[in-house]
This record gives structure tokens, C-alpha cells and sequence, in this order.
């Protein structure tokens, strides 16, 4: 005990310069990144100050040049604008060209007043609509904007130190009063001005990574310094760490373990009924063929069996080994449209009444359509088992803060509280057939894609299944 009690006390003093030495590399380096972010963002501040001045200034000799050597003589010659004719088009690229040839710009493009794209140095771009985003509203309503866009790896982002670093200017085109004072600060469209910063951003950036560099390097040599102290102490909690993680290994094989017992137990028990009908049935089959019985019913039982087997079998590996979903923008509604067609006898036998409340407009959903509509299916198959004949179930799909939210409304008998608390527990079910797998297996697909599903009870009589589906 006093061993063990001394090694215990000459560790201490190991462990405290450990902790000092740790905690001051990391003061450092967050202060580090500080000042770099605080840096960084100083900078951006700069480039998007004076490049507003810069861009304003360019935009007001664009805008009178555009006005007074395109515009008007334009009208006076053919009496309207239109860029497609090859001789106009050509008029506007010179104008725009011999006016910004020398200020460094990457890129114009003027959006007319219904946001088309009518001008650009990228003719491809030409005609594309609706492509000005915000930053043309607010260019319509003469309010000029300017925002960086930066390009490279996801580390050179990370650190503020990207490739190319480009300024975009939005700015609305007016008309000049001296020259048509009806028109006076109309607004004729909208001008885009993309200049490359790229080697001004870089400059400054320079200074950032001496800083940074200089301060990597003092920690590195506190660091190697003080890690040759404390080596003996770091063996110590090193062991420490590895009887720790041996012990949690162990207590995590149990756990899967005692998983794997109860899914085994639950397979044998589901699986065992099955295979000595599917036996028996065989045996009999064997004899009764020796005599051609075409009526026997032995066959029918078999392949009746079977496939109750291969159901249990699935649902079990749909529990233990859950399918990550194949992400692809689906609609909700459409998936909802195919359980409805599928299920149409059923609801036409029943004389069940289907009422669907889809608002307008839903947007789509990266999703597996395949799995959300195996859950959609699952739920209206056990609200239809809740239903009686002339019984209603309500779909209602509402946009929601960026959600897609589907309720599942049933005028059913509803789910007693004692029942509600264990739907969601494997193996529970209150049918005399199932394996009490569906709904865990559901809860998995819709967890699946990030989203939720909850079930409640509802007055006077009836079930709520509710989804969230993330957009």
C-alpha cells in the first residue's frame, strides 16, 4: 500500500507540469487562430471598402459611357434596344470594353429589367434567367452591394489563405438627368463587376502565416522542452489510458453480446413455428404426391410459410443492420401518390376515405424514395388495421422552416397510454401475427435522413403520426 501510495505521489508533480504545459500550448494556439480570424477579417473589411469605392467609381464612367455611346444612339438609329441583333450586341462589347480595358476587371454582365441576362463577357451566360440572386433586388432598388468569393482546398479555406480571392459588385444602371431628365435616376438594369484580388489579399496574407509561423515554433520547442520532463509521468497515464480502454472494450463486447443473444433468441423463436410447419408440410407433400392430388392444399402452405419467414428474416436484418439511404431529390408528395395507387383495392374494399391537404409549392427533399415510401407504407398499412369500414385517415404535408412536414391523421380507436410508452421497443407488438419490428424499423429510415417521427393520440377518437423531414 505505501508503494503504491508513493508512486501515486511522485506522479502528481508530473501530472501538474503535464497539465501546465498543455494548457499553455493551447492558449497559445487559440490565441493564435484569434489573431489570425480577427486579421483576416480586418482585411476582408478593406478589400470590400475600397473595392466599393473602386467598383462605384467604375460603374459611374460604365454608366455614362453605356448611356451616351450605346443607348442613345442606339434609339436614334433603330428606335429600340435589342442586344440579340449581332450589330448591337458588338456596339455594347466595344463600349464596355474600351471603357474597363485597362482597370483590371474580370468579368461584366448586365441583367435587364426582368433579371435575363442580356450582356456578358461569358456568352453562354446570355440569356439565362433569373440569375442575379438578392444582390439584383437590391441593385433594383439602387442599392449597390459588393461580397469576396474565394476558390481553393477546403484546408486554404479554413485558414483564410485561398487561391484566388475574387470581389463581385452589383450596382444599379440609371439613367443620366442631364441627358433625359424624364428618366432622371431610373433604374435601366443592373450591372455585375467581378475583379480579381487575388495577388492583393496574398500580400497581405504573408504577414499572417510569419505570424503564425513564429508562434507554431515556439510552441513546438516549449513543447519538445517540457515533454522530456514529464516523459516518466506520460508513460504513467499512458498505461492508465490503455487499462481504461481494454476495460471499455470489454463492457462494449458484452453489451454487443447481450444485442446479439437477444436478436438470436428473437429469430429462433419467430423462425422455429415456420420451419416445422414448412418440415411437416414437406413430408406430407411427399406422400400425398405418390397418389397426384391436385387439390391438396399442402403446397399452399408451404409457400404461405415461406414467405412469412422471409419476412421475419428481413425485418430482423433491417433492425441489425440498418441500409444508409441513397440520396436524391424526390418530392414527398409524388412517393405519396404511389403508396395511395399501391393500396387502392384495399381502400376501395374498405370503403376508407382518403383526404389529402398538400400545400403549394412543397420544394424537394434529398432523400431515398425507395425507403421513405416502405415507411409511408408501413404507417398507412397499420392505420388501415385501426380502421373500421367508412374510416378516414387525413395526409397533410406543410413546408416548415426549412422541413417537410407530413401528419398522418386516423379517426381510429387511437393507442392506449400503456402501449404508446412501448411502440417504439423491439420485439413489442400487440398483434397476434409481426414481429413487432415495424415501426422500429420505420423510426430507422426516417432517422436515417435526419429527420423525426413522433405518435400521438388525438380527441375525441383517433392517431397522429407526425414526420420531419429536413429540406
Amino acid at each position: 500500500m505505501l508503494q503504491k501510495s508513493d508512486k501515486l505521489q511522485g506522479t502528481k508533480p508530473f501530472r501538474l507540469v503535464k497539465f501546465f504545459t498543455f494548457s499553455s500550448l493551447v492558449i497559445m494556439f487559440t490565441a493564435t487562430i484569434i489573431i489570425s480570424a480577427l486579421n483576416a477579417h480586418w482585411v476582408r473589411n478593406i478589400l470590400l471598402e475600397k473595392s466599393e469605392e473602386y467598383a462605384s467609381l467604375l460603374v459611374e464612367n460604365l454608366n455614362h459611357q453605356i448611356f451616351s455611346r450605346f443607348m442613345l444612339p442606339v434609339l436614334v438609329k433603330h428606335g429600340e434596344i435589342k442586344l440579340r441583333k449581332k450589330d448591337q450586341f458588338l456596339l455594347m462589347d466595344k463600349v464596355i470594353r474600351s471603357t474597363l480595358h485597362s482597370f483590371n476587371v474580370e468579368m461584366v454582365t448586365l441583367y435587364d429589367e426582368h433579371n435575363i441576362i442580356s450582356y456578358s463577357y461569358d456568352q453562354d451566360k446570355i440569356g439565362q434567367k433569373n440569375a442575379g440572386g438578392v444582390h439584383y433586388e437590391k441593385a433594383m432598388k439602387k442599392e449597390a452591394t459588393s461580397r469576396l468569393a474565394q476558390q481553393g482546398s477546403f484546408l486554404e479555406l479554413l485558414f483564410w489563405f485561398p487561391q484566388k480571392t475574387k470581389i463581385i459588385t452589383f450596382a444599379p444602371l440609371k439613367a443620366e438627368k442631364q441627358i433625359i431628365p424624364a428618366l432622371a435616376d431610373q433604374v435601366l438594369g443592373v450591372v455585375e463587376i467581378v475583379r480579381d484580388v487575388s495577388a492583393d489579399y496574398k500580400k497581405v496574407f504573408r504577414l499572417q502565416v510569419l505570424v503564425i509561423g513564429s508562434c507554431f515554433i515556439v510552441m513546438g520547442i516549449l513543447f519538445f522542452v517540457l515533454l522530456f520532463v514529464v516523459r516518466h509521468g506520460e508513460k504513467i497515464i499512458e498505461r492508465r489510458a490503455e487499462e481504461r480502454l481494454k476495460l471499455e472494450e470489454k463492457l462494449s463486447q458484452a453489451e454487443h453480446l447481450s444485442a446479439i443473444g437477444e436478436m438470436t433468441a428473437g429469430v429462433s423463436h419467430e423462425i422455429r413455428n415456420p420451419l416445422g410447419i414448412i418440415k411437416s408440410s414437406a413430408q406430407l407433400l411427399k406422400k400425398k404426391m405418390v397418389r397426384l392430388d391436385a387439390k391438396s392444399s399442402i403446397p399452399d402452405i408451404i409457400v404461405e410459410e415461406s414467405a412469412r419467414l422471409d419476412k421475419i428474416i428481413t425485418d430482423f436484418l433491417d433492425v441489425a443492420r440498418p441500409k444508409s439511404p441513397d440520396l436524391r431529390p424526390c418530392r414527398v408528395e409524388d412517393i405519396i401518390e404511389k403508396n395511395i395507387a399501391y393500396l387502392t383495392s384495399q381502400i376501395e374494399d374498405n370503403n376508407f376515405n382518403i383526404i389529402k391537404e398538400i400545400s403549394d409549392d412543397l420544394p424537394e427533399v434529398l432523400a431515398d424514395s425507395t425507403m421513405l415510401y416502405q415507411a409511408f407504407l408501413n404507417i398507412l398499412i397499420n392505420a388501415f388495421q385501426s380502421l373500421k369500414n367508412n374510416g378516414c385517415i387525413i395526409i397533410r404535408i406543410n413546408y416548415d422552416s426549412n422541413n417537410i412536414v407530413i401528419n398522418f391523421i386516423d379517426n381510429g380507436k387511437g393507442i392506449p397510454d400503456k402501449i404508446l410508452k412501448k411502440i417504439w421497443t423491439p420485439f413489442f407488438t400487440t398483434k397476434d401475427t409481426g414481429t413487432g419490428l415495424g415501426l422500429g424499423i420505420v423510426k430507422n429510415m426516417i432517422e436515417a435522413h435526419n429527420g423525426t417521427i413522433s405518435i400521438t393520440n388525438i380527441k375525441p377518437a383517433g392517431a397522429n403520426v407526425e414526420i420531419i423531414l429536413p429540406v
